[in-house]
């Protein structure tokens, strides 16, 4: 079965054959691809067909960057998708327990939002990557401006939780940290598929680059 596409960061990505690991590729990469665990879509610039992604390893230290063939792709799971999934799970990580105290903060925003990092990963596969000090990482998609006074309320609602809380604001021309738009810094780093680069504004990044 094939997946609807296009794919966006953060996405878990199933169907990459052991055979597309490159050589050079440490050996824990093919271990969890033989596995059966999914990767990640990263964002970076690849040619037509494939899609850039990450593979997680059994420790924080364990990142690879690689290719997958989209034609491989079996199954996805977007990062929104994540959030039922939590009714499901036994909350006794903190990061799990932050990411059940805020949901209703979150859908109160009235837009579209997921889980990623860590907790997104253990709630789509049931492998227990979380530790008593693991981050929540989440995914807000804002395909309109997102004003900063927003933000930084947004901010403050997301602290003082049971652990570090993560927010990335999804713009259609990459993504931004919530906390750094938040803050005082007249530019802000914009994460796209063509690199990094400090802008104005993350949503007209073509007008107000750096």
């Amino acid at each position: 079965m094939r997946v609807n596409l296009p794919v966006q960061p953060h996405d878990l990505l199933w169907g990459m054959p052991v055979a597309a690991v490159p050589a050079d590729a440490p050996a824990w990469v093919c271990e969890v691809i033989t596995l059966g665990h999914p990767v990640v879509v990263r964002r970076a610039r690849v040619a037509q067909g494939w899609i850039a992604v990450g593979v997680r390893g059994h420790s924080r230290d364990q990142r690879f960057a690689t290719r997958m063939r989209m034609a491989d792709i079996t199954r996805r799971v977007q990062p929104e998708h994540l959030i039922e999934a939590l009714d499901n799970v036994a909350a006794h990580w903190p990061a799990l327990r932050a990411l059940r105290q805020r949901c209703s903060l979150m859908n109160a925003l009235g837009l579209p939002w997921g889980v990623a990092g860590g907790v997104g990963f253990e709630l789509a596969t049931g492998i227990q990557v979380l530790h008593q000090d693991s981050d929540l990482d989440l995914v807000l998609r804002t395909e309109r401006f997102f004003s900063r006074e927003r933000s930084a309320d947004l901010v403050k609602a997301l602290d003082n939780a049971l652990c570090r809380i993560d927010l990335q604001l999804q713009t259609p021309a990459g993504a931004v940290a919530l906390r750094e738009w938040a803050g005082a810094a007249r530019k802000v780093l914009l994460k796209a598929d063509d690199g990094a680069r400090l802008v104005d504004n993350p949503w007209q990044p073509q007008v107000h680059a750096a």
